[in-house]
């Protein structure tokens, strides 16, 4: 049988990378070298999306006046030239704002990492400095999560946040998409987002939301009451819910990021999918199949 070896916590392995970690003897530590900028390109990886430009401006007046204060983190990469090339794994924002800033070098560490880790760390180092909007947040958790095999828990963990927030967070993947382009554009708040999933159609009540302008109060004081309607279609009332299955829904539904129901019938039953559009669609079968 194979052995595995058994991999850090995500932010002890990011701080150690880094040379932050208090174990590490002066000798151990990472090396900080200048490398120049157009050396240097953007990953793919990159889990976050959106620059701010008045923050990446801000960033490069700091620059100008202190310079960058904590090195990129890079890796090699073969170019067509054969010269030193280097993709960026964390600090793109640095990055971006010293270009502004005009700086031909700019600090590095650099370390030989496969794609996965790669992925890890900018998915990490994004969380922990709270970088990423609230989208690219679950997006991020998720990605630990499907292709990491890290559960709720370990992401927790690893990023400082409780187990509750990575669920509820990553639950807003399941909004159908013009919700999340509301949440994408700041016209509504994770804060809005959230409330808006006890609702099992919350296009409607977000776009009145946007309408009137609601903050998140009023938002959970109107899921509230569309929550307490009753129910127009003359349909037999469902069989309540057992406790354990309702745990399971719940928990299912998390790992998911859509909502799962389960009906038993005798020994065996049915569990349902439920998807809001196209693009939870696609995201579940990516999921299922193992992508």
């Amino acid at each position: 049988m194979s052995e595995r070896v058994k991999r850090p916590s995500l932010g002890r392995g990011l701080a150690v990378l880094f040379g932050e970690a208090g174990s590490q003897s002066t000798a151990e530590r990472p090396i900080t070298r200048q490398v120049p900028i157009e050396a240097i390109r953007p990953s793919a990886l990159q889990p976050r999306r959106i620059f701010s430009e008045a923050e990446l401006d801000e960033l490069a007046q700091s620059i100008r006046d202190k310079g960058i204060l904590q090195p990129l983190l890079v890796r090699p990469v073969a170019n067509d030239d054969d010269e030193a090339e280097y993709e960026l794994v964390a600090g793109e924002r640095r990055w971006r704002a010293a270009q502004r800033a005009a700086l031909h070098e700019v600090p590095v560490v650099v370390r030989t990492l496969a794609d996965l880790e790669a992925l890890e760390i900018a998915l990490v180092e994004n969380l922990q400095r709270e970088d990423l909007s609230a989208l690219e947040e679950a997006e991020a958790y998720n990605r630990l999560m499907r292709e990491f095999g890290r559960n709720q828990a370990n992401v927790a963990e690893a990023v400082g946040k409780s187990r509750s927030h990575v669920a509820n967070t990553v639950r807003l993947l399941s909004l159908p998409t013009q919700v999340r382009n509301l949440l994408e554009t700041g016209s509504l708040s994770a804060g809005h987002a959230r409330a808006l999933l006890a609702l099992p159609d919350p296009a409607p009540a977000a776009a009145e939301i946007v309408r009137r302008g609601l903050n998140v109060r009023a938002t959970e004081a109107l899921v509230r009451r569309e929550v307490a309607k009753p129910r127009t279609m003359k349909a037999r009332a469902p069989q309540p819910v057992d406790a354990d299955t309702a745990s399971l829904e719940y928990e299912l539904s998390d790992e998911l990021g859509i909502r799962v129901t389960i009906a038993r019938k005798g020994n065996g039953g049915a569990l349902t999918l439920h998807y809001a559009d196209l693009d939870q669609l696609d995201r579940l079968l990516a999921l299922l199949r193992g992508r």
